[in-house]
């Protein structure tokens, strides 16, 4: 026999539903910027105050100029192109001026992008003369039925769409000339442990529409095989962007990070496992990565806006801001240590 519920009882449960706590509505911040320029052997020890502050003045220009664009209501594709074009100029770092150069001497260079908004993206791959990489990279996605192009095809490309296309001189430094010929004499067979420094640079953004973008800009491997291609500018090892997961950019150890698909496992254990973004990075930088001695880190953004800057070796060049915050820039690992006169 069913027992009818009084009215005095309905109007007690009724106000009880009523006083329990709605979930917290998680709002996303206007925009958010994470840029890196590399992961490795980065220690304060090895550092003179005048390098540490120029990587770090280094970083907040790239920073600034992405997040001056997103302030002002501009597109996350906007904003990382700029930001990552920035760091390729700058020689400081092994993208575009100042890459390393392969065993035959030359210098060649990869980079990719992508919209997390439809999936889009585009890649460049050995490229010798063009400026600036990322922006072949966002013409091929954008003005190209293909995804990846390379080598002479990419360069050609590059051309026809108005790029600025350099003689291969321009993109070379005295370290970097001096360190292939140290190591051309030397004919050594190299590993690339956790503690080889990996200078790729790259940045993920949100936007006020709440589209994400993630790019990669790379020289690759020291004294690399002419025509290897690392993880830089494969689309789901180096760089990954999903509107309904997260944006990544990667860098180290490129045939491991291609081989177990980095940026899209990050992304993929969000989506199907539930995972936070912090945990996935965690479970994959520093675990997965870690148990094949492959050093390297990633910086991702998700679509709340949550920042992660993982790795696994001594330090990265990493720099990050949100819409009404401070912009943060690190070195080394955290907490970081103060260099030294």
């Amino acid at each position: 026999m069913k027992t009818a519920l009084t009215p005095l009882l309905v109007l007690l449960i009724v106000g009880l539903s009523a006083c329990q706590p709605k979930p917290t509505e998680v709002v996303p911040p206007a925009y958010a910027l994470v840029i890196h320029g590399g992961a490795g052997l980065i220690k304060a020890e090895n550092m003179t105050r005048e390098m540490d502050s120029s990587y770090r003045a280094s970083l907040s220009e790239a920073l600034s100029a992405g997040e001056a664009i997103l302030k002002n209501g501009g597109t996350s594709l906007d904003a990382i192109t700029t930001a990552i074009t920035i760091l390729e100029d700058n020689p400081l770092f092994n993208a575009g001026r100042g890459a390393v150069f392969n065993a035959q001497g030359f210098i060649e260079h990869d980079a990719s992008i992508m919209s997390g908004a439809d999936k889009d993206a585009g890649a460049v791959g050995a490229v010798r003369n063009i400026k600036n990489p990322i922006l072949a990279a966002r013409k091929v996605m954008e003005e190209s039925p293909h995804v990846f192009l390379v080598r002479e095809g990419a360069e050609q490309f590059a051309a026809l769409k108005g790029l600025q296309i350099v003689d291969p001189s321009w993109f070379m430094t005295h370290k970097q000339r001096e360190k292939y010929e140290q190591t051309k004499a030397t004919q050594l067979e190299r590993e690339f442990p956790l503690g080889e420094k990996h200078g790729t640079v790259g940045a993920v953004a949100l936007d006020k529409f709440g589209n994400l973008a993630a790019g990669t800009s790379t020289g690759g491997m020291h004294f690399k095989h002419s025509g290897r291609l690392g993880d830089s500018p494969v689309i789901g090892a180096g760089t990954y962007a999903d509107n309904e997961s997260c944006a990544v950019s990667a860098t180290g150890h490129g045939e491991y990070f291609i081989r177990f698909g980095v940026a899209h496992d990050l992304s993929s254990r969000m989506k199907y496992a539930g995972m936070s973004l912090e945990a996935a990075a965690e479970q994959v930088v520093m675990h997965d990565l870690v148990k094949l001695d492959a050093g390297g880190g990633i910086i991702a953004i998700d679509k709340a806006g949550n920042i992660c800057m993982k790795f696994n070796t001594a330090g990265m060049f990493r720099a990050s801001v949100k819409a009404g915050e401070e912009a943060y820039v690190g070195l080394y690992g955290v907490p970081e240590i103060e260099v030294e006169e």
